[in-house]
């Protein structure tokens, strides 16, 4: 989306105390008069970040040398991914090789107003807004608006879609909301004892379950405790092997156009 015509929005500054991986400190004052900047607001345990961080990577690795600067913003959705070695693994796990700030504290999120993840926010070269989109997708319109700012003319064609859910101008069928826990309890089938925590629900006793209904393309669940922090691919049922497991919830993809025909 673009911003209204005559409307100039400056990029916020990083705040000083912020940590970094894959850079010591940026500063957005530091890239104006110099390159173009694609922010991204993403978190490792979200699965629809997953699923765009193909299209960051690639427009780092295409455009860089032509004045793009591409950074992402980790802020976390869950309790767990504010501690920044977890977040520092996922990066390294992922082939995030761009610098990321690590919002832990959501100081970055709030200067920005973000509304959402993923949230894409393209500045120009004297650091004002050009393009903004919330959620997966518009990754063609982006990649243009890239380009537009950048040197030369002789830029690539626009990636093609990795998912047929990507084209440009598919409509998709709705998907099942997000499952968040403890305050969506109620939409799953729990099995044994399970007690609420601040952002999730833990397994009291061996082969407690949670099951969740939907209608998707996939759904995860969001995981901690007795399991690696983060997304598990699963078929909308997790069983704890043991005491001690979090469910923070269940995230689902889009369904394919191919799927929902």
């Amino acid at each position: 989306m673009r911003p209204p015509d005559g409307v100039e929005l400056p990029a916020p500054e990083f705040p000083k105390e912020l940590e970094w991986a894959n850079a010591a400190f940026l500063r957005m004052a530091q890239q104006v008069g110099r390159k173009a900047v694609l922010v991204e607001f993403w978190d490792f345990a979200r699965v629809n970040s997953h699923r765009t961080l193909p299209y960051m990577r690639a427009w780092h690795e295409r455009y860089e040398d032509a004045g793009l600067r591409v950074i992402g913003v980790h802020t976390p959705g869950y309790s767990f991914g504010s501690d920044p070695e977890l977040v520092r693994a996922a990066i390294e796990e992922l082939e995030v090789s761009y610098p990321v700030a690590l919002d832990r504290h959501g100081a970055v999120w709030r200067a920005y107003g973000n509304e959402g993840w993923p949230g894409r926010w393209l500045f120009d070269q004297r650091g004002v807004l050009r393009y903004f989109h919330y959620g997966e997708g518009e990754y063609r319109e982006t990649e243009l608006a890239i380009q537009e700012l950048l040197r030369g003319d002789d830029h690539p064609e626009p990636l093609a879609p990795l998912r047929p859910e990507d084209a440009t101008g598919v409509l998709l069928e709705p998907q099942t909301p997000e499952v968040k826990l403890p305050a969506d309890r109620s939409r799953l089938e729990l099995e044994g004892d399970w007690e609420d925590g601040p952002d999730y629900v833990e397994a009291r006793s061996e082969g407690a379950a949670a099951t969740a209904s939907f209608r998707a393309g996939g759904a995860y669940a969001v995981l901690s405790g007795t399991a690696s922090p983060g997304l598990h691919e699963t078929g909308g049922r997790v069983t704890a092997d043991q005491p001690g497991l979090r469910l923070h919830g269940f995230q689902f993809t889009p369904i394919p156009p191919e799927a929902g025909s």
